[in-house]
């Protein structure tokens, strides 16, 4: 639970998060993690995009905490999620401290390697693509959604982050799924950044998870 008047961290899109949000807790600090619509345990349809409604989410979550006069100090955000809170900071200013970890650049790169080759080209024609999960669930990107994360401008959202907000960019040096440089680019657009690259880390942090916890703490509690 989150109580009042302590901070609130909402910690978006990554995989057996529990270490951070302990680490966090050990600090004095609680963390807030949802599913954004659509994922997870949350309601409605997945989208492959989504970009802007998952912003809209993060923003209903702030709104709620702030409503109950609980202070969010810090949104964090992983792959997707990362690219979310950029976003967020680029539309929002309430928030004065965002950490991005493994965030994408070049949005029309890693879309082949999830949907097949001719992608847009066959959702153009049968208004989907099926594909399949880790996990082994098969889902569905339409056209549309296809469309909207193709048109999502992560460098003009980059400089649209007001330089009041301090953004933490982290990312691992061996990402097997989105290039390190992706990070550099953030970095040389984000006026007000620090930038942390953790060696030997792959896109999941799997072995350098106490790494990450650190960095994101000293962030988040002391600017560090």
């Amino acid at each position: 639970m989150v109580q009042r008047g302590c901070n609130c961290v909402p910690w978006l899109y990554m995989h057996k998060v529990v270490e951070l949000c302990y680490a966090l807790q050990l600090q004095g600090v609680s963390a807030f993690r949802f599913d954004f619509s659509g994922n997870g345990e949350s309601e409605g349809e997945f989208e492959f995009g989504n970009y802007h409604k998952e912003v809209d989410d993060l923003h209903a979550v702030i709104r709620y905490f702030t409503a109950s006069h609980r202070v969010v100090s810090a949104i964090v955000g992983h792959s997707k999620g990362a690219n979310d809170v950029i976003l967020y900071a680029s539309l929002h200013h309430n928030v004065k401290k965002v950490i991005s970890l493994s965030s994408r650049y070049k949005m029309d790169r890693g879309i082949e390697e999830i949907l097949g080759k001719d992608y847009l080209e066959r959702a153009k024609r049968d208004g989907y693509v099926e594909f399949r999960t880790l996990s082994g669930t098969i889902l569905r990107a339409t056209y549309e959604s296809i469309l909207e994360r193709l048109h999502t401008n992560m460098h003009e959202a980059g400089l649209k982050v007001d330089r009041s907000c301090s953004v933490l960019i982290v990312h691992g040096s061996v990402d097997e799924v989105i290039p390190l440089e992706d990070a550099f680019k953030f970095a040389k657009i984000i006026r007000n950044h620090k930038l942390r690259i953790i060696e030997g880390a792959n896109h999941r942090y799997q072995k350098h998870r106490v790494e990450l916890a650190a960095v994101v703490t000293a962030f988040i509690i002391f600017g560090l």
